[in-house]
């Protein structure tokens, strides 16, 4: 066990200048203070550290063996504490997003892009997975925080806040025109060709946990893996597409798709910012969210959990 770190600093002080005046400045304290350092690491060591010179002083043999690995030590010591105020000044660092495709579209990209500005040098992991990994994740402190859309389920570990409003809609193209305009029930969603998400989404499974509250069972016509694929569906005229507003806005701004009127509205989901309450998060993490947080009204949430696809959530 090193009895006292502060012997090896002087140590290597004086070894490095080859002089107890100028280790003394270096160290800003007095050159007795320096030869009592040196004298009490002699004894310790039960070996002669140095020898007078003419212009100073020189290692002895056990003093040049003992230089070679204090200097390692001490030199990546102070390369240590070079990178942590790096780090403190966001001039080095990573930041850890556990999020979905459909996260970083409509809502994180702009922030990061923003972020990549100001910090360049600041690396940003994103992790694609479902909403479930994403939480394990953020538990065993793999990532700094994550977003997800709600349901999902809340628990005392996790502290979360909403940030944007989704939609779920139903879009179609040229077809069905006469549907246009035209007040539905969603019986009538059983009688046409259905464009829906794989089961293992968390849309398709909101829309059909949603349906069902309203006695309506739905068996569609395509199921892919994206909402951009049932976009590009409902642009072919090949069915009414179940998606994330989002996705379908050009074509809805543009009058390629239309989306479907219902006497009773689809309740909206949020995307949320989820933080682990007892994982401490990088300091780079903790700019990113006082940016996104500076633009947006804060309001806390709690919601159930859901699974999310790499490219929908």
């Amino acid at each position: 066990m090193i009895d006292n770190l502060e012997y090896y600093k002087v140590f290597y002080y004086v070894a490095k200048t080859e002089s107890l005046t100028q280790a003394a400045g270096l160290l800003s304290i007095s050159q007795p203070a320096v030869s009592q350092s040196i004298r009490l690491l002699e004894k310790q060591c039960g070996a002669r550290l140095f020898t007078r010179v003419s212009r100073g002083v020189k290692l002895t043999a056990e003093g040049e063996l003992l230089y070679s690995y204090v200097a390692k030590g001490y030199e990546q010591i102070e390369a240590g504490q070079l990178k942590l105020k790096q780090m403190l000044n966001l001039e080095l660092g990573e930041i850890h997003i556990g999020a979905s495709d459909m996260t970083l579209q409509f809502f994180l990209l702009p922030f990061l892009e923003r972020f990549h500005e100001e910090y360049p040098k600041i690396k940003v992991v994103v992790t694609n997975a479902p909403t479930p990994e994403t939480l394990q994740n953020l538990r065993t402190g793999q990532i700094d925080f994550g977003i997800v859309s709600t349901p999902f389920t809340s628990t005392p570990d996790f502290h979360t806040f909403t940030v944007r409003s989704i939609e779920d809609t139903f879009v179609c193209g040229r077809r069905f025109i006469s549907y246009k305009n035209r007040t539905l029930d969603f019986t009538e969603l059983q009688t046409l060709p259905i464009i829906y998400l794989e089961k293992n989404t968390s849309t398709r499974s909101y829309m059909d946990s949603f349906l069902l509250a309203n006695d309506i069972s739905i068996q569609p016509e395509f199921e892919l893996a994206t909402s951009d694929m049932i976009v590009q569906f409902a642009l072919r005229n090949l069915g009414v597409g179940c998606v994330v507003r989002d996705f379908a806005l050009p074509y809805l701004q543009s009058g390629k798709l239309f989306e479907l009127r219902f006497n009773k509205i689809i309740p909206k989901r949020e995307f949320c910012i989820v933080t682990h309450v007892k994982s401490p998060m990088s300091v780079a993490a903790k700019n990113l969210l006082d940016i996104i947080q500076q633009d947006l009204p804060v309001k806390e949430s709690k919601g159930d959990e859901n699974n999310d696809n790499n490219h929908n959530i």
